[in-house]
């Protein structure tokens, strides 16, 4: 049966206290949006070489039938440019071997800068090859959107991956048996919120990908001011057909309450100005450098 994955784009994010992880200790912020999400995308594979044995406790301290989706990493997509990557492949695949059947996918982002190139793009597709896992290629220059991409995707069962922002177009070609997109924030990049209509648009999309049997993959990238939280949890209720829950930790109203571990409780926090300048500092000095 065809599965929706709906998370966030990364976890560790200091200014999402206030909205998720409210007193609980950093070991634990896996743990809890773990079993607030059905999945996470780890974006910081795209800047790093993560440890075989980072991969290995993710899986452990994350629940049966959780799912990970792997950005790769930016040596593939913004240094070689998709030419020659067969090792870097390799490479990333044995790190992230892990995770084990909680890998469920793997996203690759292109540069904005990065125009249509055939010939790069079939050489990628045959070294994805020995990756046996679902891949998909975030394209941010308008190029890359015609039907001799769309038939070299279809071909290798790779998706189109549907990334919303307000400064690079969006593709919304469907290329392979399943769905990814990354929603950025749609006025503002990294920042701004889903509007319900725009949620229930998506909505609409996850519910026919679904019934088209395809796996549906969604991840909230507008993190800065922590609506990724509110926004992946009111699209997974869309989807799912029930009400919106609240986190196990956090202080955000949701339409069920749910009564976090004393110990967890909500932080005692001064005026609602600083409250938001207090975030807006820790969230960027936390973001993930996948930019």
């Amino acid at each position: 049966m065809a599965r929706a994955w709906i998370g966030t784009s990364g976890w560790v994010y200091p200014g999402w206290r206030r909205h998720l992880y409210a007193d609980a200790p950093v070991r634990r912020w896996l743990e809890l949006a773990s079993r607030t999400f059905s999945a996470l995308e780890i974006n910081g594979s795209f800047y790093t070489q993560i440890k075989p044995a980072t991969y290995e406790r993710w899986r452990a301290e994350t629940p049966d039938g959780f799912g990970f989706a792997l950005k790769g990493h930016r040596f593939v997509t913004h240094y070689k440019r998709l030419r020659a990557c067969d090792d870097s492949i390799a490479l990333l695949r044995g790190q992230a071997s892990g995770l084990g059947d909680k890998l469920a996918a793997v996203v690759w982002q292109l540069p904005s800068n990065f125009v249509a190139n055939a010939e790069r793009l079939a050489d990628f597709i045959r070294a994805l090859a020995s990756w046996p896992v679902r891949h998909s290629i975030e394209f941010r220059h308008a190029s890359w959107f015609t039907p001799e991409t769309a038939a070299q995707l279809r071909a290798a069962n790779i998706a189109v991956c549907q990334s919303d922002a307000p400064d690079f177009p969006l593709w919304d070609a469907v290329t392979a048996d399943f769905v990814y997109a990354r929603l950025h924030g749609h006025t503002r990049k990294y920042a701004s919120s889903y509007s319900p209509a725009s949620l229930a648009a998506w909505a609409r999309s996850t519910e026919r990908w679904l019934g088209e049997g395809r796996d549906v993959h969604v991840y909230f990238d507008n993190d800065a001011e922590g609506h990724a939280v509110r926004n992946a949890l009111d699209l997974r209720a869309l989807v799912e057909g029930t009400p919106r829950t609240r986190p196990e930790t956090g202080t955000w109203r949701g339409a069920t309450l749910v009564r976090p571990p004393p110990s967890w409780g909500p932080r005692a926090t001064t005026s609602a100005s600083a409250r938001r300048g207090a975030e807006s500092r820790s969230s960027r000095s936390a973001r993930d450098p996948r930019r």
